[in-house]
């Protein structure tokens, strides 16, 4: 009895700890043991968000991402919006509130999907998928803005790209095929516009960002098979120590893969698996980053309350590459 009443004060003190840690969130790590992820994924709460891409402008990290509005009952998606977010520190984020409607684009008719934000010479370019039912399905605008928070205004009056633009011989074409676009700007000042479903194509952009090069016009990218999978959908270009890093959304139910090359356009060499698939959601769509001296990829799953493949969640883990370059499998939160 006496050995129970000695020890009970460390039992108190064990759960008490243990609680709090439940309470909080936090994990009990070993001592030297850096905790990998210090936020909670999903990282967005306040709405069902999907297809993240990140833009880093000074000291602070901007999020964009699409707004799931979708029933629980859905089995398909209802997208009207772009939603920003930011974080100094990747922990509190600041809600913007949507950037980019439907709305915003007079020739638009639908769905919203997928784009990406990018900075150049005072103005931020925002290329978006939107439905466009005159040309045959999805297409590609772009809208500016002179903060990264928007709002965001059509720049052209008209889509940028169209799926009329993009029948080449011997491929089938539906409304889907030009969808997801993603933009770098290399070290020489050309810029590159990447993207497609099934399969993927790019174009390089003028100075001006809202027109092509129409000399050489849209091309087909030339991707392999990585880990055994085809592509699918969902392309993010970044560049790492002067290589070329394509990544992309593969087979189905989704699967992150990438390539690398020494060149913009290719050639393409497998790397191989990024992030295996997600949960409770059957696709995939990531941004990379570096911010702060750390790299970061963000996606979406469908694990919030409600959740699923129509009502997804965007989530980030960090990213590493080794000593030869490529980067280690990721894993998705549960």
């Amino acid at each position: 009895m006496r050995n129970a009443q000695h020890h009970l004060p460390a039992v108190l003190v064990i759960l008490s700890i243990l609680l709090f840690s439940y309470s909080t969130g936090c994990r009990l790590l070993p001592e030297g043991e850096v905790d990998p992820t210090p936020w909670d994924n999903p990282i967005i709460r306040d709405i069902y968000s999907a297809d993240p891409a990140a833009l880093v402008h000074g000291d602070t990290l901007y999020l964009y991402v699409g707004h799931d509005e979708a029933p629980e009952d859905a089995t398909t998606y209802a997208m009207n919006d772009w939603y920003c977010y930011s974080t100094k520190d990747m922990i509190h984020w600041t809600n913007h509130g949507p950037v980019l409607s439907v709305r915003d684009f007079s020739w638009a008719d639908g769905n919203v999907w997928a784009g990406q934000v990018v900075y150049r010479n005072g103005t931020f370019y925002y290329y978006v998928s939107v439905s466009q039912s005159s040309t045959g399905g999805m297409a590609i605008g772009v809208a500016v803005s002179d903060s990264p928070t928007g709002p965001f205004k059509d720049a052209l009056g008209r889509a940028l790209i169209t799926s009329n633009m993009t029948k080449f011989s011997g491929q089938p074409r539906w409304s889907w095929d030009d969808i997801d676009p993603t933009v770098l700007i290399d070290d020489d000042g050309q810029a590159y516009l990447y993207f497609g479903n099934t399969y993927p194509k790019y174009v390089k952009l003028n100075e001006d960002m809202i027109s092509f090069d129409e000399e050489t016009g849209i091309q087909p990218l030339l991707l392999p098979f990585v880990a055994g999978l085809p592509f699918t959908e969902a392309l993010w270009i970044h560049k790492y120590k002067g290589t070329y890093y394509l990544s992309w959304a593969a087979g189905w139910e989704e699967q992150l893969v990438y390539a690398t090359s020494d060149y913009p356009t290719g050639p393409w060499k497998p790397g191989g698996k990024l992030m295996t698939h997600a949960e409770n959601c059957n696709t995939s769509h990531h941004a990379i980053v570096e911010f702060k001296g750390k790299g970061y990829i963000f996606y979406h799953n469908g694990t919030l309350p409600g959740g699923g493949s129509y009502r997804r969640s965007v989530c980030a883990e960090y990213l590493t590459y080794d000593e030869e370059g490529n980067i280690p499998l990721i894993s998705p939160s549960p």
